[in-house]
């Protein structure tokens, strides 16, 4: 056998086997876990705008004469859970570590929502500016929060079932393509918290 033919051999192996990659969805995988690392990130930063508020809320809150104190609590120990609870990318396709995330950020949302319910007994936080701006930001944040998970969620699924499906999931295995968790819902997750006051409310 020649040079030239061995060669041609050599190129033709090559080729074969980045159209066998291509053909069988390696390439489309590598992109679209990559546009579900992005959507993570977009939600990460999300829940992390919304504890960097939270001190701030927290410490106006503290200003209005006998509030609850075990709501105060509630707020600041769930935020102090939440930044405990740290996923990567990876960690993705872990149920356990997804679920212990989702259940931290729920915790925290639902303090913050008991919170925002009982200031509306105290008409001197009706008009503090930096409260009302707060919860103006909260209220932005919250909605902002629901449009990512479900960016997120929507990317997933399309990610997964690319994982799921043939011939794509003969790559998937060979290089290890995981399924991605979902965000679950929740009671009342179907839309942001209400954070609104009515302010012409008759106590």
């Amino acid at each position: 056998m020649n040079s030239f033919v061995k060669k041609f051999l050599v190129l033709a192996l090559m080729f074969a086997v980045s159209t066998s990659f291509y053909g069988c969805g390696y390439n489309t995988l590598v992109s679209m876990q990559e546009s579900v690392n992005s959507a993570w990130s977009q939600v990460e930063n999300q829940y992390q705008r919304r504890a960097d508020l939270i001190p701030n809320l927290v410490s106006t809150v503290q200003g209005a004469a006998d509030f609850e104190k075990s709501v105060l609590t509630d707020v600041t120990e769930a935020r102090s859970r939440v930044g405990q609870v740290k996923l990567s990318p990876d960690d993705l396709s872990d149920p356990t570590k997804f679920q212990q995330y989702q259940q931290a950020q729920d915790q925290l949302s639902s303090a913050l929502s008991r919170l925002l319910v009982v200031s509306e007994n105290y008409p001197q936080l009706k008009s503090n500016e930096n409260f009302l701006n707060l919860q103006s930001q909260l209220e932005g944040t919250e909605n902002r929060i629901s449009v990512e998970r479900r960016r997120y969620n929507e990317t997933v699924q399309a990610y997964n079932t690319e994982v799921k499906s043939f011939p794509a999931l003969i790559m998937a295995k060979i290089f290890g393509f995981k399924e991605r968790e979902y965000f679950k819902s929740t009671a009342g997750s179907e839309k942001a918290p209400d954070v609104n006051f009515d302010f012409n409310k008759k106590k």
